[in-house]
């Protein structure tokens, strides 16, 4: 007998984005601003992407061009909606009907601003209608405070209808089985309920959360998945934003932990979302990840220091007190110490910058060694340019490479020179004024002043 696989249920995500999120205060949409370095709408869109979604239709406000611009670039295939007026979420989901039109098995509705959903999540949804046959499966939490939240209404452990808390029954206030938002809709079904959903309610609006109560109403059977309630935390503030801010903050720095890397103080540790350290790795206390950093296995990065945009060799030792900027890469078993900053440059294998020095826009050979207070002139005010060092070169303390230039393997370059040419390999270069000594001039100039 030949098996055949079941037909794998195609999905259509709807995100929306279209709140003004006015109690933010600020000139930037809510859902712009940014949890470990990614927008909250980025981080829905991966999620969203992660659990298998075949299309994105994300609603926007009107005039909302920034959010529609950052959704494509998130998720580039992604198709831009525009909800006209504010009326209310199942409203907002009906702008993207041309969508929902196309005949998709599974439809989910996620919300921009509830960045903290894993994919597994969305994935349970989607398993949720799959499995149960249900129209509507919504996803919910307890709490041990329920005021403010619509409540499940369970018969049994059938889902009858979600209520607002403006439209709660006396008796129904102690029910704390609170509504996440979030939902999925079988494809059949979806347009059908939405287009049914009216406004009799406190706030005169077209509730998404009405879908259950019509699914039920017409015989349909609507289903419940509950998770954690910090997972489907809600960020209108930027109270909210920190609390949200502090959830992903221990998930990253727990995925580290569980995948072989040491932090000696998790708790002062700041992850981007896309951090990459191998294992055995350590970090000290007090550390910055930025977005794009990649650390390999062995290498150290020492308190306070700040790093985004680099990538780490095996066996590194970063500062304390160094800061790696974008387009720093450094090979295996390189020291940067404290107070040395390194900016667009390739540090080769072994090299060697302890102290107080900026390497910016350059290329540094393997196994040489950078002296304190050395730097690259890598800008004239108008224009980048590039230092390119050789192998095995020493600089002296407080040289300055004035780029463009080229230093020689094996090169010495003095103590305190200004290096304006080339230099040749193996060559001492030395560029500073032969000192002077005048016997007596002190003593002479300090009987001068006191008359």
């Amino acid at each position: 007998m030949i098996l055949v696989d079941a037909p794998r249920r195609r999905c259509l995500a709807v995100v929306l984005a279209a709140g003004e999120g006015k109690r933010m205060i600020s000139g930037k949409p809510k859902v712009l601003h940014e949890l470990a370095g990614r927008t909250m709408l980025a981080h829905v869109l991966a999620a969203i992407a992660a659990a298998g979604a075949d299309r994105i239709a994300v609603v926007v406000g009107v005039g909302q061009e920034a959010v529609a611009a950052e959704a494509k670039r998130a998720a580039p295939e992604a198709q831009i909606f525009v909800q006209a007026k504010p009326l209310g979420t199942a409203h907002a989901v009906l702008a993207a009907k041309a969508a929902l039109a196309e005949g998709f098995d599974d439809v989910l509705v996620a919300f921009a601003d509830t960045p903290l959903v894993r994919p597994e999540t969305f994935r349970g949804l989607r398993t949720a209608l799959a499995e149960t046959g249900a129209a509507v499966v919504a996803l919910g939490f307890d709490a041990a405070r329920p005021e403010g939240y619509g409540r499940f209404i369970l018969e049994g452990d059938a889902l009858v209808a979600i209520r607002e808390h403006k439209d709660l029954a006396a008796s129904e206030l102690g029910l704390n089985r609170c509504n996440a938002g979030l939902m999925a809709l079988a494809g059949a079904s979806a347009l059908p309920l939405l287009e049914a959903i009216g406004t009799a309610n406190a706030q005169k609006e077209y509730y998404l959360t009405d879908a259950v109560g019509l699914a039920h109403a017409r015989g349909l059977k609507a289903a419940a998945v509950t998770v954690a309630g910090e997972e489907v935390l809600g960020v209108n503030d930027r109270e909210q934003l920190a609390t949200a801010e502090t959830v992903l903050q221990t998930r990253l720095r727990r995925a580290a932990m569980l995948a072989g890397v040491t932090l000696l103080d998790p708790g002062s540790v700041h992850f981007s979302f896309d951090t990459e350290l191998a294992a055995d790795v350590t970090v000290e206390p007090n550390v910055f990840f930025g977005p794009g950093v990649r650390v390999a296995g062995g290498s150290t990065i020492r308190a306070f220091s700040h790093l985004e945009g680099a990538s780490v060799g095996e066996g590194c030792i970063i500062g304390p007190f160094a800061r790696l900027r974008p387009g720093a890469t450094l090979e295996r078993d390189v020291h940067i110490g404290n107070f040395v900053e390194v900016k667009a440059a390739m540090l080769g294998a072994g090299v060697k910058a302890n102290h107080l020095a900026y390497i910016g826009d350059a290329t540094i050979g393997a196994r040489s060694n950078i002296g304190a207070g050395a730097i690259t002139c890598n800008y004239n005010g108008f224009a980048k340019f590039k230092t390119e060092v050789g192998e095995a070169v020493f600089i002296g303390v407080n040289s300055a490479l004035v780029a463009p230039v080229k230093i020689g393997a094996g090169a010495y370059i003095g103590t305190g020179s200004v290096i304006t040419e080339n230099v040749e390999a193996n060559a001492l270069a030395l560029a500073r004024e032969r000192q002077v000594q005048k016997p007596g001039w002190a003593s002479a100039f300090r009987a001068r002043n006191r008359k």
